[in-house]
C-alpha cells in the first residue's frame, strides 16, 4: 500500500480499531497476547487466550455502511489466510494446547459487535 494521505488514513483508522476491539476484548476477559501477528500468509489482528480457546482475531472498522456490513469484508480468501497463519502460530507455540477458534469484531463508529466462532 503506498503511503498516500488516504492509505495513511485508512492504516491509522485500522489501528483505532483494534486498540477498541483489543479493549473491549480485555474487559471481557481476554488474555491478548499476540498484536498483529505477521506472517508469510498474511497479518491476524489480535491473538487471544480465552477459556479454552486460542482466539485468532479479525477486526474490522468502518465508519460508513457505505460498501455493506464491516463482516462482510472477511471473505474466502481473508478466512483462508487466517487459517493458514493459524496453523503456522500453532506449530511455532507447541506450548499452547487450546482449541482455535476466529473471532470477528466488528468496530462501527462507538459500537462494537462481537461475532465468536464466525468462520462456521
Amino acid at each position: 500500500m503506498q503511503d498516500t494521505p488516504k492509505n495513511f488514513y485508512k492504516k491509522f483508522l485500522g489501528r483505532q480499531g483494534e486498540l477498541k476491539a483489543k479493549k473491549f476484548l480485555q474487559k471481557k476477559g481476554y488474555k491478548i497476547i499476540e498484536t498483529n501477528y505477521t506472517t508469510k500468509y498474511g497479518e491476524v489482528d489480535l491473538i487471544g487466550l480465552y477459556g479454552d480457546f486460542l482466539v485468532f482475531i479479525e477486526v474490522k472498522n468502518r465508519t460508513t455502511k457505505t460498501f455493506g456490513e464491516p463482516v462482510e469484508a472477511v471473505d474466502f480468501k481473508k478466512r483462508k489466510h487466517y487459517r493458514k497463519a493459524a496453523t503456522y502460530f500453532v506449530m511455532t507455540h507447541p506450548e499452547i494446547t487450546l482449541q482455535p477458534r476466529f473471532d470477528v469484531v466488528e468496530v462501527f463508529n462507538d459500537q462494537i459487535n462481537h461475532i465468536e466462532d464466525a468462520f462456521q
